[in-house]
């Protein structure tokens, strides 16, 4: 399981438009996204990470889940 660690303040917001995915984040934001993916980069395939609405991502967000291969 991968340990996500989250800086104070973090805004990430992610949208699905026609052929493409937006993710838009502050500072804190990015930061925080940057450690989940150092983190996914050290882990095992089939490791992953997993954002929504619920947990991390601000109201009306796409979900997002990204997948180490």
């Amino acid at each position: 399981m991968i340990k996500t660690e989250w800086i104070d303040g973090y805004v990430i917001r992610t949208a699905v438009t026609d052929s493409s995915i937006v993710i838009s984040a502050n500072r804190e934001g990015l930061l925080s996204l940057a450690k989940h993916l150092t983190a996914l980069a050290d882990g095992e395939a089939g490791d992953h990470v997993h954002y929504d609405e619920f947990n991390a991502l601000e109201e009306g967000s796409a979900e997002l889940i990204i997948e180490k291969v």
